[in-house]
């Protein structure tokens, strides 16, 4: 019945090694209600979560479920009591079906054969139920990443769960997903399922939820209405004083600085063609356009991280051969990738290495490390950086996705490059690592260097850019100088509502 509490935790406590990742947390959950998790990474939403759904045992403390005492070894524990996790990575079998995943488990089979024609009527039952409806027969692998965020919502109603962990759901998905995405949670809530809402996102839990809970250094701060709540006041809940959400203060570079990088007619083809700009010393450009326009694979392409590219690259002045980002290291470009967890971070190799891994002549002695020369340099960075902890050893895997993040920048700062690319900076990191990263590319700029920037947040490309190139279907349409800034004409560039939007102008 709705307005009851459906879990209760009392004092619950959780250690991973020698990190206390939960302090001594009593929480409810109102049956039939939206409840947001919210803080820094490492703050210990996820955790908690993920103690909630079974997949982490708490070290002290008790949970109740419907006012008894339960205990969760594992996620079928929880799904027994009608609790179930749908994690940030889609977790499907890509070459099943859609009914197939939806009913893993849980099929009619006689004489151990699955009875299609009883699943086949479930499936209609299930999907009239939610609103939901998918193709039941087409492997999930063809979906797009939203669908298979539908298919788990559908196998979790499916089994019966009265509760749903969802931990950074939209995290992996474009704007128009994640507006379906939003309708999903609505609608779960509409047919009485309890959501658990973990994000970094403060906008859309304030739009989504109706409690926020907020965790800091694993402690619970506050619970509280959402109606009450603004995100300057999360974000004081969450960092444990006022942090401004605005950006750095702009230095405009001297109209007569030094061009660093000169890109004439790059291409490549069926990704983008007569790719041509250049960036000053001091200058951060930003590169803006809709997901498939090509601002990623130019980032790419200057790095010679693909293959196929024609045109001409210049560094101050000089035309340069890359073919390899080995070559672009020694050009002095880097790049940070749009994700951090398949091109930029080793995840099993401690924050060293991953450090130290593309100069590695600065620090071997043949085929051997120098392990305490890279151990020093390491920590003193990662100590510049507010990496937390500073320490070189730790398993890169092991950190909050903001402090993945700082470590990533700083294997590209360990020796200075001229060029810096920085494609989706702030991806998955919560709002205390932004603003430490928009100060950090602010200071990289005031330092002379020059920063291309691809975000699919408009406001931190308005908010951070001397100029703005608009990318349109794999082509520079429009660039934007200080005078004429501003979201509605990046936007009418980036979707053609300009006079046709063909033609490449200087506005």
């Amino acid at each position: 019945m709705k307005n009851q509490w459906i879990v209760k935790l009392q004092s619950i406590d959780k250690r991973f090694g020698g990190i206390e990742a939960l302090k001594n947390i009593s929480l409810a959950i109102q049956e039939g209600t939206i409840h947001a998790l919210v803080g820094e990474n490492g703050a210990g939403k996820s955790t908690l979560g993920k103690i909630i759904a079974g997949v982490h045992r708490p070290d002290s403390g008790q949970i109740q479920v419907d006012g008894r005492a339960v205990v969760f070894n594992s996620p079928r524990d929880a799904l027994v009591e009608g609790i179930a996790m749908i994690s940030q990575e889609v977790a499907l079998v890509p070459k099943r079906t859609v009914i197939e995943n939806v009913f893993l488990g849980i099929e009619n089979t006689r004489y151990k054969i699955v009875q299609k024609n009883k699943l086949q009527k479930r499936y209609k039952e299930l999907t009239d139920r939610t609103g939901l409806f998918i193709p039941p027969d087409i492997p999930v692998s063809s979906l797009r990443i939203a669908d298979q965020k539908k298919v788990e919502v559908l196998r979790a109603v499916a089994q019966n769960t009265r509760l749903i962990v969802m931990d950074e759901p939209t995290a992996a998905l474009s704007s128009e997903e994640t507006k379906i995405l939003y309708s999903l949670v609505e609608g779960l809530k509409a047919i009485g399922t309890t959501v658990i809402y973990v994000s970094h996102f403060l906008e859309e839990v304030l739009s989504l939820a109706d409690t926020v809970t907020v965790l800091r250094n694993g402690e619970l701060i506050k619970t509280s209405p959402v109606a009450g709540e603004t995100p300057d006041s999360l974000v004081k809940a969450m960092l444990g004083g006022f942090v401004s959400l605005g950006f750095p203060e702009k230095i405009y570079p001297k109209p007569d600085a030094p061009v660093v990088l000169s890109v004439e007619n790059l291409a490549r083809k069926r990704f983008f063609e007569e790719i041509t700009f250049q960036i000053r010393e001091g200058e951060i450009v930003g590169l803006a356009g809709l997901a498939g326009s090509g601002r990623s694979e130019v980032c790419r392409a200057i790095f010679g991280a693909d293959q196929g590219i024609t045109g001409t690259i210049k560094l101050l002045d000089k035309k340069v051969e890359i073919h390899t980002p080995r070559d672009a290291v020694k050009a002095g470009i880097a790049l940070l990738p749009e994700s951090r967890k398949l091109q930029g971070l080793i995840m099993n190799f401690s924050a060293g290495h991953n450090v130290t891994l593309p100069h590695l002549s600065k620090v071997a002695f043949g085929p051997l490390i120098r392990a305490q020369e890279e151990y020093q340099l390491t920590k003193e960075l990662l100590s510049k950086l507010d990496v937390r902890p500073p320490n070189p050893r730790i398993n890169v895997g092991s950190l909050s996705g903001g402090n993945q993040q700082k470590i990533l920048f700083s294997k590209w700062l360990f020796q200075r490059p001229n060029v810096f690319i920085a494609d989706e900076p702030t991806a998955g990191v919560d709002v205390g690592a932004k603003r430490a990263i928009y100060q950090l590319i602010h200071r990289l700029a005031e330092e002379g260097m020059a920063v291309l920037l691809v975000s699919s947040d408009m406001s931190e490309i308005l908010g951070l850019s001397h100029r703005v190139l608009a990318m349109r279907k794999g082509r520079i349409v429009m660039e934007f100088t200080q005078s004429n800034l501003t979201e509605n004409k990046i936007m009418r560039a980036i979707f053609a509502a300009d006079r046709g939007g063909e033609e490449k102008c200087q506005e």
